[in-house]
C-alpha cells in the first residue's frame, strides 16, 4: 500500500477521525462545565466520578451523532442544515446520557446535576465549532482568490459553495423575480441584469435554452465581462463556456428506460470502436449495463486508448472490418447479441480523392458485418449512417447510402436490422469546432467555404443515446432518423467562437465549396411515413431494392474502373 493512501480520508477513517475529535471536546467541555459551575474551584469530592459522567455523555453523543449520520459529512460539506442536525441530535444526547446519570444517580455521588446544563451549551459551541473549523479556514484562505459573482440561485450553487473553488465570490445573480431578493448561503440574490462587469468572471450553474444561453453569453461580453464559465456538478469542475456548450441541442424525450432495457446484461460488439462515435457507444453501454464489450478496430492506438478508459469485461480485436475471414474469426468466437457497425471512413474530401476506399471500407465493410451477424443469428444490428446519405453529392455520401439500401434489403431471418442517421457530432475528430478552434489558438483567420453553407449538430453523448434508443425500436429493415433540430449556418459559428475567443468576428475568409460538398445537409430523402413513440426520432420512407441484383451492383461497383457513374446506378439521387 502507498504511504500516500493511508491517509486518504474515506467513510470510516473520517467517522474515526470525528468521534476521537468528539471524545477530547466533550471531556473539555465538561472540565470547562465543572470550573464555571464551582467558580474555577472544583472540591476533590466531586471529580472522583469525573470520568465516568464524562463516559456516559461521550457514549450518548456519538450513539446519537452515528444515528444521524453527522460522521458522514466531510468538513467541507458540513452547512447550516447539518448544524441543525447537531443541535437536534446533541439536545436528545443530553436526555439520553442526563437521564442515565439521574436514574443511576447513586453510582455518581457527588454529581452536580446543573452541570448537565452548562456542558450541554459548551458542548454545541466546542463541537459546533469543531465541524466548521475547516470550512472558515478554506473561507478566509479563498479571500485572496479572484473574484468571481455566480448566476443561478439554486442547488448547483450551494454544491459549488460548498468546494474549495479558486475563486472568492462576490455575489449571486439570477432572472427570476422570486429568486431576486431572497439570501442563498448567506448572499443576497441580485437581478442578473445588473452584472455590470466589474467582476471579470461569470460562472453560470443555471439550465438555460439554447437560444437564451446563447443571449445571455452576448449580454455579458458586451458588459465587459471577460471570463464566461459553466459549473458542471457532476465532474464536480468549472470548465469555461465552450461552443458546444453554446449549440448543444438537448433530446424532448431521452429514454433512458428503454436504453437499459435494449443494453443491460447483453454481449454488444462494436465496430469502429475507437473513433469519436465508437468510443462514446462503448462509454454508453458500458454505463447502461451490457455485459460484455467485443471491441473491433484497425487503428491500435485508438484500440488501446478505448481500452484504458473502459472499466468492464471487454475484448479487443485489432482487426479490419474489410477483411472478412479476420471478422468471421471474431464473431465464431465471441457470438455477441448486440452488433453496432460504426466503421467508415467519414471525411468528404478524403472520400473524393480515394473513392476506391471509400467504396471498399464503406460499403463492403458494411456488408461484411453484417452478413456476419446474421450467419450467427445476432438478435440486432444497428448501422450508423449520415444525413450526407440524403441526394448525396460526394462518394461518401452515396456509400452510405449503398450500405443503407443493404441493411434495408437484406434476408435478415431472425436478426433485426436497423440504421441510425444524423448529422454531425460537435467535437468529433476531424469535425469543424476543433478544426476552428486550433486556427482560433494559432491566431489565423478562420475559412469557411461559402457565407450560406449549413449544418446540422449534436453533442455525442447525446447523438450515441437516442443511436441506442432507435435500435430498442428496431423491428428490421427501418432507417431512424433523429431529430437534429434547426440547422446552423457555419459563418455564425465562426463568429459565435471567435467572440467566445475575444477575437474580431470579423476575420473569416470564404474559401468556396470542397469537391462534393453541399450547402445544405437533409435527413430525408422523401417526407417519413410514420412517427415513432418518440418526438426526437422517426422513420425514413423504405427504399425496395432487389437484393440479389444489389449484391451483383456491389460486385461490379467493387471492379468497375468508373466508380462514380456506378454509384449513380445504384443510387439514382447520387448528383455528383
Amino acid at each position: 500500500m502507498k504511504l500516500s493512501n493511508l491517509f486518504k480520508p474515506t467513510k470510516t477513517t473520517r467517522a474515526l477521525f470525528f468521534m476521537a475529535g468528539d471524545a477530547v471536546l466533550s471531556v473539555l467541555s465538561l472540565f470547562l462545565a465543572y470550573l464555571l459551575r464551582f467558580n474555577f474551584s472544583i472540591p476533590s469530592e466531586y471529580l472522583e466520578n469525573f470520568f465516568s459522567v464524562a463516559s456516559i455523555l461521550i457514549i450518548s453523543k456519538i450513539m446519537f451523532y452515528t444515528l444521524f449520520k453527522l460522521y458522514f459529512v466531510s468538513w467541507r460539506f458540513f452547512s447550516l442544515n447539518e448544524l441543525k442536525t447537531l443541535l437536534f441530535s446533541t439536545f436528545l444526547a443530553y436526555l439520553a446520557g442526563g437521564g442515565v446519570l439521574l436514574l443511576f444517580g447513586d453510582l455518581f455521588v457527588p454529581f452536580p446535576r446543573s452541570v448537565i446544563i452548562i456542558d450541554f451549551f459548551l458542548s454545541i459551541l466546542f463541537i459546533g465549532f469543531f465541524r466548521i473549523s475547516k470550512r472558515l479556514l478554506y473561507e478566509k484562505l479563498s479571500s485572496d482568490n479572484p473574484p468571481a459573482v455566480i448566476i443561478g440561485a439554486n442547488e448547483k450553487t450551494v454544491s459549488l459553495l460548498k468546494q474549495n473553488i479558486p475563486y472568492t465570490i462576490a455575489g449571486i445573480y439570477d432572472d427570476q423575480k422570486n429568486a431576486i431578493g431572497t439570501y442563498l448561503y448567506g448572499y443576497k440574490v441580485a437581478d442578473s441584469t445588473n452584472i455590470d462587469g466589474s467582476v471579470k468572471t461569470v460562472i453560470i450553474t443555471k439550465e438555460f435554452p439554447q437560444k437564451e444561453l446563447d443571449g445571455l453569453v452576448d449580454f455579458l461580453q458586451e458588459r465587459g465581462v471577460e471570463e464566461i464559465k459553466i459549473y458542471n456538478p457532476f465532474e464536480e469542475r468549472i470548465k469555461d463556456i465552450s461552443i458546444e456548450d453554446l449549440l448543444a441541442r438537448k433530446p424532448k424525450d431521452l429514454d433512458k428506460k428503454a436504453i437499459e432495457a435494449f443494453v443491460k446484461n447483453k454481449k454488444i460488439l462494436i465496430t469502429g470502436a475507437g473513433g469519436s462515435i465508437g468510443s462514446e457507444l462503448c462509454r454508453q453501454c458500458e454505463a447502461f449495463g451490457a455485459s460484455e464489450l467485443v471491441l473491433v478496430e484497425n487503428s491500435e492506438y485508438n484500440l488501446y486508448s478505448i481500452d484504458e478508459e473502459l472499466h468492464m469485461e471487454r475484448k479487443c480485436y485489432l482487426s479490419d472490418v474489410r477483411n472478412y475471414e479476420d471478422l468471421a474469426e471474431v464473431f465464431e468466437k465471441e457470438r455477441p447479441q448486440i452488433v453496432i457497425h460504426a466503421a467508415a471512413y467519414k471525411h468528404v474530401p478524403m472520400c473524393e480523392y480515394n473513392p476506391k476506399s471509400a467504396v471498399v471500407n464503406n460499403i463492403i465493410g458494411t456488408k461484411n458485418t453484417i452478413d456476419l451477424a446474421v450467419r450467427y443469428g445476432c438478435e440486432d444490428v444497428i448501422l450508423i449512417s449520415t444525413d450526407k446519405a440524403v441526394r448525396p453529392t460526394n462518394v461518401m455520401g452515396a456509400t452510405k447510402r449503398v450500405c443503407e439500401l443493404y441493411a434495408q434489403n437484406v434476408d435478415a431471418k431472425s436478426t433485426k436490422i436497423c440504421a441510425v442517421r444524423f448529422g454531425n457530432v460537435l467535437g468529433s475528430s476531424g469535425s469543424v469546432v476543433p478544426k476552428f478552434k486550433k486556427i482560433i489558438e494559432q491566431n489565423k483567420s478562420l475559412t469557411v467555404t461559402h457565407p450560406e453553407i449549413t449544418r446540422y449538430f449534436m453533442l455525442i453523448p447525446e447523438a450515441c443515446q437516442l443511436v441506442l434508443q432507435a435500435g430498442s425500436l428496431a423491428k428490421s429493415g427501418e432507417i431512424f432518423v433523429l431529430d437534429m433540430g434547426e440547422p446552423v449556418r457555419i459563418v455564425d459559428l465562426a463568429k459565435r467562437m471567435l467572440r467566445l475567443y475575444g477575437k474580431d468576428e470579423n476575420e473569416i475568409e470564404f474559401t468556396g465549396l470542397r469537391p462534393g460538398e453541399k450547402l445544405y445537409e437533409e435527413l430525408l430523402i422523401d417526407e417519413a411515413d410514420r412517427k415513432t413513440k418518440y418526438k426526437d426520432i422517426f422513420v425514413a420512407k423504405p427504399t425496395q431494392y432487389d437484393f440479389e441484383k444489389l449484391n451483383r451492383d456491389i460486385e461490379e461497383l467493387m471492379h468497375s474502373s468508373q466508380r462514380i457513374q456506378k454509384l449513380k446506378e445504384i443510387v439514382p439521387e447520387f448528383r455528383h
